[in-house]
């Protein structure tokens, strides 16, 4: 159709963190070998004074977003923040293997297979007899838990000492459901209705809204998988889990996203369409929907959720990424809360589920360790975005590698 009979198509943006944003000033890649893996692919970059098999190696698994791995992006953003996390690891003498996906939006059961691939490369071409450390950011924690869970049950010697993950959604992850609705509201097929849609989404979402149906639910593509996991075992046994969360410890979440205000309005181009931050309640109000050409209008309603959008956890650019790409169409905005959180802490260090209020906001650091089903675990000390590469986390991560 022409677009005189359609509402402009703003669906050619996907939500990603900030390892998977294109770098702000691109810094040099280093030269590395490349493995082509079973749906997937790695980069390994040697440690300093490394040549001759690999040395002490360690796995990092991308995370989520729409489209083939950008092992480039994912370095930059390693290297380029506040802390040097692959330099570091190098310059101990480790040899660094970053896990991409052919497909990131794909099933997590099926990417597995290149994490599994991944650590059995590695064990053939290491030399020594230090154990792997595995783990990845976001989505890519999550792979890789399940990955070394399945290997174990199959009776494969992974040679893993230590799992990790990094501001991972072990127990859940959120999207509003007013935006994922919006994605399929769009009259075009488009980048981000397939994100919000793909199996990887519905796998790892809290909620899902169904585009087929219009309901809000547990997808259940999240149901199966997390059947998948616990036939597994739920975790790896045999290795160290560990895990740190972009979001704080203390049950304190965002301070400027209080529940039930507007996050964003549009107009012009889908005029009067509105978010709102998550509120507790029945029948609360997530989003106004409206389109004029072909015309529609649809309000978004949850009931029993607790106020995620300020809670307690790594940040996402939600709202500002939608903006930005209304502005682009000739749209006028008024954005009133940029971010809002996707992995809640109590999520990314195992502690609770997050369907209740108490639950979510919960002190972390008042729980005692057994409350974790991760060994040891690690929260910001201030919100951060999702992911972000920090030298508090980091150093944490580092002091315990295994020897």
């Amino acid at each position: 159709m022409s677009e005189t009979t359609e509402e402009p198509n703003v669906g050619t943006f996907t939500l990603g963190d900030p390892l998977s944003a294109e770098p702000a000033e691109p810094i040099e890649v280093p030269e590395h070998e490349e493995w082509p893996l079973p749906n997937g692919f790695a980069w390994v970059f040697r440690g300093e004074g490394n040549s001759d098999g690999l040395v002490r190696p360690v796995i990092m698994a991308d995370g989520f977003n729409l489209g083939r791995s950008k092992l480039d992006w994912l370095y930059q953003g390693l290297e380029g923040g506040d802390f040097p996390f692959v330099s570091e690891l190098r310059r101990r003498g480790r040899d660094v293997i970053l896990l991409g996906f052919e497909e990131r939006s794909a099933s997590i059961l099926d990417n597995a297979r290149a994490a599994e691939a991944a650590i059995m490369r590695a064990i053939a071409e290491q030399v020594g007899d230090s154990r792997l450390a595995v783990g990845g950011f976001s989505m890519g924690g999550i792979v890789t838990r399940y990955a070394l869970a399945r290997l174990e049950t199959q009776r494969m010697d992974h040679r893993t000492a230590l799992y990790f993950s990094y501001d991972s959604p072990h127990r859940g992850a959120s999207i509003p459901v007013g935006v994922q609705a919006f994605s399929h509201f769009i009259p075009f097929p488009n980048d981000f209705a397939r994100q919000m849609n793909s199996p990887a989404a519905r796998q790892m979402l809290w909620r899902h809204y169904d585009p087929e149906t219009g309901k809000i639910g547990v997808a259940p593509e999240r149901t199966h998988f997390l059947e998948a996991l616990d036939r597994v075992g739920g975790w790896p046994r045999i290795p160290r889990t560990i895990g740190v969360a972009n979001g704080r410890a203390d049950g304190v979440g965002l301070p400027d996203v209080p529940p039930g205000e507007v996050a964003l309005r549009i107009d012009r181009i889908y005029p009067g369409t509105t978010f709102y931050t998550q509120a507790q309640g029945d029948d609360v109000t997530a989003a106004y929907l409206n389109r004029r050409l072909p015309k529609a209008e649809k309000t978004i309603t949850t009931s029993g959720f607790p106020e995620l959008d300020g809670a307690p956890g790594g940040t996402l650019h939600t709202y500002r990424i939608l903006a930005d790409a209304m502005r682009k169409l000739g749209g006028k905005t008024d954005l009133r809360h940029e971010d809002v959180c996707f992995v809640p802490s109590v999520s990314a260090v195992a502690v609770r589920d997050i369907e209740t209020q108490a639950d979510l906001y919960v002190k972390i650091d008042e729980l005692g360790p057994e409350e974790s089903e991760l060994d040891d675990h690690l929260c910001s000390g201030e919100t951060t975005a999702h992911t972000a590469i920090t030298p508090g986390l980091c150093e944490w991560l580092l002091d315990r590698l295994p020897d």
